[in-house]
């Protein structure tokens, strides 16, 4: 990537307002036309959002765009659609112990109007309040529960896949258990055992920190600093790690670029959120600094990793080693080709590590730590890329918001238009939330607005 360091948020203001123009007539058509019965919106295909039968984990992107918009543009059509979806759809969510996508699901949507009720946007109506916070409290617990105990104090937060499988996916969800220990909850375990949901999310973090990121350290003859697996796999007879894997990369021992989104990201707003935690809450995991440095770590390998792996534009290809790429030639020294015929570009890996970029710039400048400029100029480099002609559909027949997004590049689920190779001009409802969420966060900061975080002020 070749780092815009001029650039400011009041610079992409006006590409900023014309997105949430295009994205109203989105979030309508999409409402307008989904058949629930099917499942969630996933991806598009020739346009038109349709779901994927797997789990309905972007249900909460959805209606959460719907927030969003009210959010950014106070135009109160859409708190009145998202209030009404939500209210429908989502209670069968908090209680979902099949999936780890709780901090997918509910953050968007409840967390956002507990946020917005806090930051005074929306009526602080009490029964409301109790409500949301309900919502969010068992959310976190139910998370939590999908837990592997690898003794010792550690353990993950499994994946659908099993007890077995600890997704990188997982670290952008922590956000649930944080948001209800934040809200004053705890689990409780057999025999009325007090669970905690820091300590729980603490340790995943860690886990996922030792066992999915790459640090160059000589693990494997594949360890390139800064890279991820999908897939960390153990023996959950006697807790040992056995090897990575994927899902939805080419392979273990290659970067699924969506699945280092997630962890650039997550290990961002985690810093940001442990940062606003008592030092006395972390002293039963060691330490609030001995936590911090190990997630700042992390969170350094994978956004450098992500700078020196993608086009000079900011923009990825799906995955760092996916076979076609050595046909490319000189794929980083030039912009991201997405109209190439050999391997297709993911542009909801972009807006999701655009947003952690930004949030380790903020939290590393709060910290006094070097290079805070360098990852916040990234992130708003790649904003700038994702809001312009080629990512940015403004389309009205197209209920994409930004095209060129991957779901499942082995599976073979993204669309190929007739006359294309491979997928082309499609959409996610990931990435269009994720889009959204880092444009508000980009708007609030050039104007003056209060910092957007997850977990409340």
């Amino acid at each position: 990537m070749i780092i815009d360091d001029k650039i400011t948020p009041s610079d992409l203001l006006p590409a900023i307002r014309r997105m949430w123009e295009a994205s109203a007539v989105k979030i309508e058509s999409i409402d307008r036309t989904m058949n629930r019965q099917e499942g969630a919106p996933v991806h598009t295909v020739a346009g038109r959002y349709r779901p994927r039968g797997w789990t309905d984990w972007t249900q909460g992107f959805e209606f959460g765009s719907a927030i969003l918009q009210f959010d950014a543009t106070g135009d109160e059509h859409f708190l009145a659609v998202g209030l009404d979806r939500i209210r429908r759809e989502m209670p069968a969510h908090i209680t979902h112990f099949g999936v780890h996508d709780h901090g997918f699901n509910q953050i968007s949507t409840y967390g956002n109007l507990l946020r917005l009720m806090d930051e005074g946007r929306i009526p602080a109506d009490p029964w409301q309040r109790e409500y949301l916070t309900l919502a969010l409290k068992c959310s976190g617990a139910v998370q939590a529960y999908r837990w592997t105990d690898l003794g010792q104090d550690k353990g993950f937060i499994h994946s659908f896949n099993g007890p077995h499988s600890l997704f990188i996916d997982t670290m952008r969800t922590l956000r649930s258990l944080i948001v209800a220990y934040r809200l004053g909850h705890v689990m409780k375990g057999e025999g009325d055992q007090v669970i905690s949901l820091l300590g729980r999310a603490t340790a995943h973090a860690r886990t996922t920190a030792q066992y999915v990121v790459f640090y160059g350290d000589g693990r494997d003859i594949y360890d390139v600093r800064g890279r991820t697996a999908h897939e960390a796999i153990f023996n959950v007879t006697n807790g040992a790690f056995r090897c990575v894997g994927t899902q939805q990369g080419y392979s273990g021992f290659t970067t699924w670029m969506r699945g280092l989104s997630w962890a650039v990201c997550g290990f961002a707003e985690l810093l940001e959120a442990f940062a606003a935690i008592d030092a006395a809450d972390f002293e039963p995991y060691g330490g609030k600094a001995a936590v911090m440095a190990e997630l700042d770590r992390a969170a350094a390998a994978t956004s450098d990793f992500y700078i020196s792996h993608t086009g000079t534009d900011g923009i990825p290809y799906w995955d760092s080693g996916a076979p076609g790429l050595r046909d490319l030639g000189d794929l980083y020294g030039r912009p991201a080709d997405p109209a190439n015929d050999i391997e297709p570009v993911d542009s909801s890996a972009a807006a999701i590590t655009a947003q952690g970029l930004l949030r380790y710039g903020a939290w590393r400048k709060a910290a006094g730590l070097a290079d805070a400029d360098r990852y916040r100029q990234a992130g708003l480099t790649v904003v700038k890329t994702l809001l312009g002609e080629g990512y940015l559909s403004t389309d009205e027949a197209h209920q994409g918001l930004v095209l060129h997004s991957q779901y499942h590049r082995p599976n073979g689920w993204d669309y190929v238009p007739e006359g294309r190779k491979i997928p082309f001009g499609e959409a996610t409802m990931w990435g269009d939330y994720h889009m959204r969420e880092v444009a508000l966060y980009v708007q609030r900061l050039a104007e003056g607005g209060p910092y957007l975080t997850f977990f409340g002020r």
